[in-house]
């Protein structure tokens, strides 16, 4: 079991955990990320991560799905009970399947292994730039959609009691691209762009399983929505 902060003292540098049980890519990620300037420490397990965790206000975990005893699917639930902590799960160039649970679960983007730094990067920095809770807008933005109220400038959205719905990163974007185009038709490949910076794949279901997930927290029958509805064949609309 390995725990420990490394590259510290970088007063303006964001915190970025590594949990994988393969030191081999703890310590290469480790080490390019600290030579971008971010304050690494790295767990090879959750019980690791969550000794971290209680001493290190981490902003960013990389997190891999296959660990040893808690796997991340089940840490990355956790997590977002209570966190908004930026999730990007490590997984396998085959584990579609756990991709998709770990999108449900609450993670905000993946990256599979073998993993390319370039390809990282941005992903990091971009997510970074999200979960530091950036002003999405020079104005106030305050939006009524359904029983629920999207303040984007607070970055809350809250239900006619007053009761906060915690959003994931991914979750706060995509709701906010709805907001702001409601009534308009809106493709995957925006929505997915909006929401992970990746480039659209066909067969990528991220968006799919967002919606699902808004669709929980703001839809009275989410297995009969009428904020959020499908468009067959063009995409997801956001009822004016």
């Amino acid at each position: 079991m390995e725990s420990r902060s490394r590259y510290a003292g970088q007063a303006q540098s964001h915190r970025v955990s590594v949990v994988d049980d393969d030191p081999s890519i703890r310590e290469t990620l480790a080490a390019f990320l600290d030579a971008e300037g971010y304050e690494v420490s790295l767990a090879a397990d959750a019980q690791g991560f969550e000794r971290i965790m209680r001493t290190t206000a981490v902003e960013l975990v990389l997190l891999d799905i296959r660990l040893p005893g808690r796997d991340g699917l089940s840490l990355t639930r956790e997590m977002r009970e209570k966190s908004d902590i930026g999730i990007i799960l490590i997984t396998g160039r085959n584990d579609k399947v756990d991709r998709i649970l770990g999108l449900e679960y609450g993670a905000d983007d993946y990256i599979a292994k073998p993993i390319d730094e370039r390809e990282l990067l941005p992903r990091v920095r971009n997510l970074l730039r999200r979960v530091g809770h950036s002003p999405a807008a020079n104005g106030l933005e305050v939006f009524r959609i359904g029983q629920c109220t999207l303040d984007v400038r607070r970055r809350r959205l809250a239900n006619d009691s007053g009761r906060t719905i915690l959003l994931t990163t991914a979750e706060f974007d995509l709701l906010c691209v709805f907001a702001r185009n409601p009534g308009r038709v809106m493709s995957r490949e925006r929505l997915i762009a909006a929401t992970s910076r990746r480039r659209w794949d066909p067969l990528d279901r991220t968006v799919d399983t967002l919606v699902r997930r808004l669709r929980r927290k703001i839809e009275i029958d989410p297995e009969q929505p009428t904020l959020i509805t499908t468009v067959h064949g063009s995409g997801y609309m956001l009822s004016d």
